[in-house]
């Protein structure tokens, strides 16, 4: 019988070729015969870009909220559930992510068993497909081994009455996920994508991703060869228009977009186009008439730095006195993260016609009107909103960015310096090349054991401020053993700094007088480290046990 091919992600293919004449006009992807379809180029290109919905989109902001630097206001979201530790193997979303991703694997496998079979197109451009195609099959099962360790390691594809088999080890698959991507590295051109594959994959993408993996398995040789090669390639650049006020947050509006032409920093990113793809996170950000999906935490505001380079309370500079001091001499990306008072934003609706001045924040709101937005925690993002795109529901077209040079240098100084070979040479070579583009003092050696820091540390506390809001933190935390974090309580803004006291009056506050916003985490080791393997997959395939430690 004629086997049918069924590929999803419609929507990432339009994005690559939507602007291409004859796109409508391509045969539909649920009449694809799989002993006619890979012959041409077109075809190999629109099964590929195919794959490229696997790769994660806005999620990759909402999975931050996993950690601590950031919580949802509802109960019931997914990723502040996972977070919470409060969840059993049976919870719908865990089984979701597992079928996700080896949904996605399988598409994968399906394209690399067929593409040589394009007899007529170049074996340059076949190569490079492929490498792409192996670029994101890794890249779904960094994702798997984080979350669940041992998995079935599946590299061909599946009949449909197939089961995946027992699970491979954890070891066993990161070493497929680092040699494949070494492979696919190999296959691929060094040159960004433009024009009609901008935003397709390319050798550095594969050698960056090598290093994430590198570094969440402590592999720091490995790691650190694989984030110097990447910067080697000088193909990539931090974004900056000499605006230290400004560049870092315009990196994560439309001003940052691959189409606009001016950020060579971002590797790898979800690209988002008018009615064809976008996303929400704006409005979620500061929605004005109901609650902000998005809470910046307590935590999260005090790992920022003073601007002299010491820590909160440790620094002359710091006050506590007022809402609008918290913000004042502080790492500037503090500012072009976390919405600072005098700043613009889309989440003020003021019933007062009399009042035009509704563009610029104030103060947190913590009381449901529908004239404004609602924190829980008493903080906003700043960072990912499109202020003029706040107003409307699912318009933004931010790209999402994946992955990006900052992140490879962050992977290369804490590689060196988990070696012990990390010098101020380095440092220069990368944070403090973060730090200059924004205005940050510089770090220094000499510094850290003057004030008597900590290096690690100060390097993983980098690594937090720089990509806060980029999907890693929970990363981290479960690679540096600091699962106690995420059983503590989520707290907000000390009461007595509300615009209203009113409006925070019943709220919990701890000894201290700050939100808490959040308590009953749990954490427990080493339980937490991994999720549970889904229970609808074990019953289907009891292959699969047993299950990990502590969810039995």
């Amino acid at each position: 019988m004629k086997k049918i091919l069924l590929y999803t992600g419609l929507s990432l293919a339009v994005s690559f070729t939507g602007c291409r004449k004859g796109f409508l006009d391509r045969t539909p992807l649920d009449a694809i015969s799989d002993e006619t379809y890979w012959t041409t180029e077109e075809q190999l290109t629109l099964a590929l870009n195919g794959l490229y919905a696997n790769v994660k989109n806005n999620n990759t902001i909402a999975m931050d909220q996993m950690g601590d630097n950031s919580i949802n206001s509802s109960t019931t979201d997914t990723y502040r559930i996972f977070g919470s530790g409060n969840f059993d193997p049976d919870l719908s979303a865990v089984n979701a992510e597992w079928q996700s991703q080896y949904s996605g694997i399988r598409q994968c496998n399906v394209f690399l068993a067929n593409y040589q079979r394009a007899t007529t197109v170049s074996q340059v451009i076949k190569d490079q497909m492929a490498g792409e195609a192996k670029t994101i099959r890794a890249y779904m099962y960094m994702n798997l081994v984080s979350y669940f360790g041992d998995l079935p390691l599946v590299t061909k594809p599946l009949n449909i009455d197939e089961l995946y088999g027992p699970r491979n080890k954890r070891k066993e698959i990161i070493d497929f996920i680092l040699s494949e991507l070494e492979e696919a590295a190999g296959m691929m051109k060094k040159e960004r994508q433009t024009g009609a594959t901008l935003g397709r994959f390319s050798k550095g993408t594969a050698l960056a991703f090598k290093a994430r993996m590198a570094l969440y398995d402590s592999r720091w040789e490995v790691a650190e060869k694989a984030a110097k090669d990447v910067m080697d390639l000088n193909v990539y650049s931090l974004y900056s228009t000499g605006k230290p006020a400004q560049d870092y947050y315009d990196l994560f509006t439309y001003k940052g977009k691959l189409s606009a032409g001016v950020n060579k920093e971002t590797i790898a990113a979800r690209i988002n186009l008018t009615d064809v793809s976008m996303h929400n996170i704006s409005r979620e950000s500061q929605v004005p008439d109901q609650a902000s999906r998005y809470n910046p935490t307590k935590a999260l505001v005090d790992a920022y730095l003073c601007s002299d380079g010491l820590t909160i309370d440790k620094s002359p500079l710091y006050k506590e006195d007022t809402y609008a001091n918290l913000f004042e001499n502080r790492d500037p990306r503090m500012k072009q993260t976390i919405l600072a008072p005098g700043a613009a934003w889309g989440g003020k609706k003021d019933g007062n016609p009399a009042n035009t001045n509704t563009a610029i924040f104030t103060a947190p709101k913590f009381v449901s009107d529908k004239l404004g937005c609602v924190t829980i925690t008493g903080y906003y993002y700043t960072k990912y909103v499109e202020v003029s795109t706040v107003s409307q529901v699912s318009k933004d077209q931010n790209d999402i960015h994946v992955m990006r040079l900052a992140e490879v240098l962050l992977t290369y100084a804490e590689a060196r310096m988990e070696q012990g070979k990390l010098s101020q040479a380095d440092i220069d070579l990368t944070i403090n090349k973060l730090r200059d583009r924004v205005g940050m003092k510089r770090m220094t050696l000499a510094d850290i054991t003057a004030n008597g820091q900590d290096l690690r540390t100060e390097i993983r506390r980098e690594r937090r401020v720089e990509l806060a809001r980029e999907g890693q933190r929970w990363y981290d935390i479960i690679r540096w053993k600091q699962g106690n974090l995420l059983a503590a309580d989520v707290k907000g803004m000390k009461k007595s700094l509300a615009a209203v006291p009113a409006q925070v009056s019943n709220m919990a506050a701890d000894a201290n007088g700050y939100i808490i916003v959040m308590t009953g985490r749990q954490f427990v080791d080493p339980k937490h480290y991994l999720f549970p393997v889904p229970l609808t997959q074990i019953q289907r395939n009891p292959a699969l046990g047993p299950q990990n430690p502590g969810w039995e």
